[in-house]
C-alpha cells in the first residue's frame, strides 16, 4: 500500500482560489456536493476541506500532514507548525489581507488609546487582545460569529475585521483607525510529517509546483526571428525575466529570440519589435516558471 499525504484545503472564501492555483500547478481538485473530501488526481494525496481558522490546529495535532491557511490564523491559534512556504494569493487579489481596527465614521474614537474600557467585536480575539496589550489598552474583546461590520455602534464600539479591498467597510460606513496585522497564505506542515522523508519530498514537490504556477501568473512567452544585424536593437526592447535566449537559425543572417514578459506589455511591445525588424513573432501562454 502506497503512502498517503493528508492535505487540508481551506473551505470557504479561499476554496475556489486554492483549487484554481492547484489546477495551474498541475493538480485537478474537484469538489462534490456536501462532501468534505475533495477529489484530487493524485493517488498519493487525500484532501480534506477544513476552515482556515481551524487548519493550523489540525496540522499541529497530526490529523493532517499539511495544509493551507493564513498566517493570521496560525498566530490566532498559537499552533506549533512548520511553515513550508508563503503563497501570496487570496480570494480577490494577490495582495496580503489586512486585519484592521474600525469604528463608525462619526465615532469620536481616533486612536487605539481611545478604546480604553470599550467593547470590541472580532473573530480574531487572540490577535486583538495581543494588539491592545502592545498599546497598553484594556478593553472588552468579544468573539463575533459573523456580520461583524454591522455591529457598531449598537453592539460594539469598534471591530477588528479582515479586509482585502475595504469595500465592505466603506459600504457599512466604517472608518479604519489602525492596521492590526497583514497576513498571507502559508503552506504549513506537521513537524513529524515533515521529518518523514517521503512526506517531506511530496510536500516540497507540491510547493515547488504551486510556486511555479504563481510565478507564471500574468506572464507570457515571446519568440521571434530577428536579423542578426538588428539583434541589439530588438534586445534593447525586451524587459526579460532573465536574459533572452538567442539561438542560431539555418540562415546565418537570422537568429531566434525567446523570452518571457509581462502580458500587459505585449500589446505595446509587439509593434515596436516588428518595427525593429523582428518577424514571425509568436506569443504563447505560460503555466509555470520554475527558478
Amino acid at each position: 500500500m502506497s503512502p498517503i499525504l493528508k492535505l487540508g484545503i481551506p473551505a470557504g472564501s479561499l476554496q475556489e482560489a486554492t483549487a484554481d492555483l492547484f489546477r495551474r500547478a498541475g493538480y485537478k481538485i474537484t469538489y462534490t456536493s456536501r462532501s468534505y473530501y475533495p477529489n484530487i488526481d493524485d493517488d498519493e494525496i487525500e484532501c480534506l476541506l477544513i476552515r482556515a481558522q481551524e487548519m493550523a490546529r489540525y496540522v499541529e495535532d497530526g490529523v493532517l500532514d499539511a495544509g493551507l491557511t493564513g498566517h493570521d490564523w496560525i498566530l490566532e491559534t498559537g499552533a506549533d507548525v512548520h511553515e513550508v512556504a508563503e503563497l501570496i494569493f487570496s480570494k480577490v487579489s494577490r495582495r496580503p489581507v489586512r486585519w484592521v481596527l474600525c469604528v463608525p465614521e462619526d465615532s469620536p474614537i481616533r486612536t487605539v488609546q481611545d478604546l480604553q474600557g470599550k467593547r470590541i467585536a472580532t473573530e480574531a480575539v487572540g490577535l486583538t487582545t495581543r494588539y491592545l496589550a502592545q498599546h497598553g489598552v484594556t478593553a472588552k474583546v468579544e468573539f463575533s460569529w459573523g456580520a461583524t461590520e454591522v455591529k457598531p455602534p449598537r453592539l460594539a464600539d469598534a471591530i477588528v475585521e479582515v479586509t482585502e479591498t475595504g469595500s465592505s467597510l466603506r459600504a457599512n460606513n466604517l472608518r479604519i483607525v489602525d492596521e492590526v496585522l497583514k497576513s498571507t497564505t502559508r503552506f504549513i506542515a506537521n513537524h513529524q510529517a515533515y521529518a518523514d522523508p517521503w512526506k517531506r519530498q511530496k510536500i516540497d514537490d507540491i510547493v515547488l509546483m504551486l510556486r511555479g504556477a504563481m510565478a507564471a501568473e500574468g506572464k507570457v512567452g515571446l519568440m521571434m526571428n530577428v536579423p542578426r544585424d538588428r539583434l541589439a536593437e530588438v534586445l534593447a526592447l525586451l524587459p526579460a525575466l532573465q536574459n533572452p535566449t538567442v539561438s542560431d537559425l539555418a540562415d546565418r543572417n537570422w537568429v531566434d529570440v525567446n523570452t518571457i514578459v509581462d502580458e500587459v506589455l505585449v500589446r505595446r511591445l509587439i509593434p515596436r519589435l516588428k518595427t525593429a525588424g523582428a518577424r514571425g513573432i509568436v506569443e504563447y501562454p505560460l503555466t509555470k516558471i520554475i527558478d
